[in-house]
């Protein structure tokens, strides 16, 4: 009876992770059919699901209208150069907090925490104004040096929990047979926190490459990301949904094949240090 009552339990758990899996692919799977509709298909109501006429039509106008490849390249530039920047003041500052905290090391991440909650637009004005007089308004320079900073309280609250669970007593190891601050944290620490950092740098590079708010308002042409790229598709005259579902595909679908093919990696270091 109760191996009866396990087995219904395991059913019923497998078929509400489906259902919720399901439910939120859902939205992707449906930007990728629309992105093949017509534009009377993509606005019908009802709504058609699978059979309509399939066309590469957007497809191709998206290509022919944008430079798709010079605003993937901006977005690449942009979340790979955050991140590693974002990576390299992280890494000590993290450190720092793991292995030689102070009575206010705790407040500290709760005030860079607390950042993450101020509406962005509240900073736009300073920030225009700055990189306007710095000569950093629609320069890839610029967005890496701004999404860096939004995310790095992300960056050192990550990498502070998978530093924690390292053993001190390895560093003071390290410390004893004469290694310098610089070869303890590049030989010793970083290698045993590889599944920590690299999930870190993984959702970095997402959060990067999906930021709209500040590609939108600090970039126009030159270092114009995807999202610049997607939002380009709504316009005064209304937006065209098959278009805009065409270049939404095209700007998601470099993130998603890195998700899937890192996920692995990213499961293992977000688990990092949680079974003892």
């Amino acid at each position: 009876m109760a191996r009866k009552v396990s087995t219904q339990r395991k059913v019923a758990f497998t078929v509400m992770a489906w259902t919720i899996g399901f439910l939120m692919f859902f939205p992707i799977l449906w930007t990728f059919l629309t992105s093949f509709k017509s534009e009377g298909d993509a606005i019908a109501s009802p709504p058609v699901f699978l059979f309509f006429n399939w066309t590469m039509e957007n497809y191709h106008e998206v290509q022919s209208r944008s430079d798709y490849f010079s605003h993937f390249w901006n977005s690449v530039v942009i979340s790979f150069g955050s991140t590693l920047l974002g990576l390299l003041i992280a890494i000590p500052a993290a450190w720092a907090m793991a292995f030689s905290p102070t009575k206010r090391t705790k407040d500290v991440l709760m005030w860079m925490l607390s950042t993450k909650m101020m509406p962005p637009v509240g900073a736009l004005i300073p920030i225009y104004l700055i990189f306007r007089d710095g000569g950093l308004l629609d320069s890839r320079i610029g967005l890496v040096v701004v999404l860096t900073l939004i995310n790095l309280p992300i960056i050192v609250w990550m990498l502070y929990t998978y530093f924690k669970e390292i053993p001190g007593e390895i560093l003071e190891a390290a410390r004893m047979d004469g290694a310098s601050l610089m070869k303890e944290v590049i030989y010793v620490l970083t290698p045993m926190a590889v599944p920590g950092i690299a999930s870190t740098l993984l959702l970095n590079i997402i959060l990067a490459w999906n930021e709209a708010f500040w590609t939108l308002n600090l970039t126009t042409s030159n270092a114009a990301p995807l999202t610049t790229f997607i939002a380009s598709y709504s316009s005064p005259e209304g937006l065209f949904y098959a278009k805009l579902s065409a270049a939404s595909t095209m700007a998601i679908a470099p993130i998603v094949i890195l998700g899937w093919f890192s996920q692995k990696q990213l499961v293992r270091g977000l688990t990092f240090g949680a079974v003892k």
